[in-house]
């Protein structure tokens, strides 16, 4: 049970409507389509697509290899550098990456190559009966890992492949981290999510512990007493907080709860869905919320953003996806208060008009407005919890400091994906930190090894 919005009916919408509209949002390509897209590349030598890349994946030769019908090779060169290459293919901002960088991606070529499709098409087909990959020779040594989200997923597979051993806690009940909780529902369909992190743990040498949460049932000291090195993905914990009154009210929640809930359920009749909701951020997170809740059957949706929708760290393409689905965009306002019904739960929002002054500072104006709502969803970003760290981590503007090693500020320890300050959150950006931050560990191991 959601319990802020317990009070609230169920969905409506009839149940074919509702499987339409959490069924996958970008069909995959055929083995034709694939073939025909594949040829549209011009293979570059000095690829722009691959500087774009996060995870340095060589797109050139895995779309010449689909070019080749060779298949198992393109998703091989895929998993070399990014092993959630799958799921990446479905969820990473392409076009505003590779897609984006490709030289086709002029007005008289129409349109760039379609990579992200070609990406899913490769490892989605490829012959998974095997893993790819075997482990080196083992090294003896034991890495715990903090987190089984992309980041922690992607260190695990590259420690093993190194010959290490891996031990991962992770808090929840599945592994996956935002693949599997914090997404829309119909960006990861058929538990995909799930499906990658078998795939990825047939390397061997890899262990999951489950419901094992840091401060919890376990501590940085135990770690690092009995490991010979520590990464934490822990992501971000905490959702931050609006500083307004009434926030707890019946009808208040963080837009990632409701995700989680609505990813994890079976039955999407059974959610609790406002007639009318406010979603407060500019992300892809309040992009996700305010479309499903649209999809689940809420008949106005308003997404509100203090900024102009310049500055919304939401792609166009995402924006695009909310406005064809009914979602009101409103920018230049701030929430200033919660307004409550007679019987305490969340009635509407009041909202003060924003402007940039001279200096470009974001300033209040004299004219407001209200909006009606049954729920407010917050989508304001999170914020990590560090009571249960060692003080020796040095944290800066709220993430954990890292050098370019991914090495934290407390020797043995290392960090990676959303809770250090680099990148800009993506997953395909915590798979790559996740992947340096293990060859980074290797290499420190095996320097200490040789002394």
């Amino acid at each position: 049970m959601i319990e802020p919005l317990k009070h609230l009916g169920t969905t409506q919408v009839q149940p074919e409507k509702l499987d339409a509209g959490f069924s996958d949002i970008a069909p995959p390509l055929s083995k034709r389509q694939a073939a025909l897209e594949s040829e549209r590349c011009l293979y570059c030598y000095d690829a722009p697509c691959v500087n774009a890349c996060p995870s340095d994946i060589d797109i050139p030769e895995f779309i010449r290899q689909i070019a080749q019908d060779n298949v198992d090779g393109a998703a091989k060169t895929i998993w070399s550098e990014n092993i959630l290459g799958g799921s990446c293919a479905r969820v990473c901002p392409t076009e505003i990456l590779c897609e984006q960088a490709c030289v086709r991606n002029k007005a008289e070529e129409c349109a760039p190559v379609l990579i992200g499709q070609l990406q899913r098409y490769a490892t989605d087909n490829a012959d998974k009966s095997a893993h790819p990959f075997q482990r080196a020779q083992a090294s003896g040594k034991r890495v715990a890992i903090v987190g089984a989200g992309p980041a922690g997923l992607a260190a695990a597979h590259r420690l093993a492949m190194l010959g290490h051993d891996v031990v991962i806690h992770e808090a929840q009940p599945k592994s996956g981290g935002l693949n599997e909780y914090g997404i829309a529902r119909y960006k990861m369909t058929n538990d995909f999510a799930q499906k990658e992190v078998e795939f990825l743990l047939g390397i061997g040498g890899i262990e999951i512990v489950h419901n094992s949460a840091l401060g919890r049932d376990i501590t940085l000291d135990q770690l690092k007493n009995d490991h010979d090195a520590v990464f934490l993905a822990i992501g971000l914990g905490s959702t931050r907080t609006l500083a307004l009154g009434h926030e707890d009210a019946p009808g208040v929640m963080p837009a990632v709860d409701y995700i989680r809930e609505l990813r994890s359920t079976n039955d999407l009749n059974t959610l609790p869905v406002p007639e009318s909701a406010v979603i407060i951020g500019a992300g892809n997170t309040a992009i996700d919320m305010a479309v499903q809740i649209k999809r689940l059957g809420a008949e106005e949706v308003h997404l509100v953003y203090r900024r102009g929708e310049e500055a919304m760290s939401a792609t166009d393409h995402e924006q695009a996806l909310a406005r064809d689905e009914g979602v009101q965009i409103r920018t230049w306002a701030r929430p200033e208060t919660i307004e409550l019904d007679n019987s305490g739960k969340v009635a509407g929002m009041r909202f003060v008009r924003t402007t940039l002054d001279e200096s470009g500072k974001l300033v209040d104006t004299d004219r407001s407005f209200s909006l009606n709502a049954q729920a407010i969803f917050k989508a304001i970003g999170q914020v990590m919890i560090t009571e249960d760290l060692d003080p020796a981590i040095e944290i800066s503007g709220g993430k954990l400091l890292v050098d370019e090693q991914l090495r934290t500020t407390l020797a043995g320890v290392y960090a990676g994906g959303d809770c250090t300050g680099t990148g800009q959150d993506l997953t395909v950006e915590a798979v790559q930190q996740g992947k340096k931050a293990a060859e980074s560990i290797h290499q420190d191991l095996m320097a200490a090894g040789d002394k």
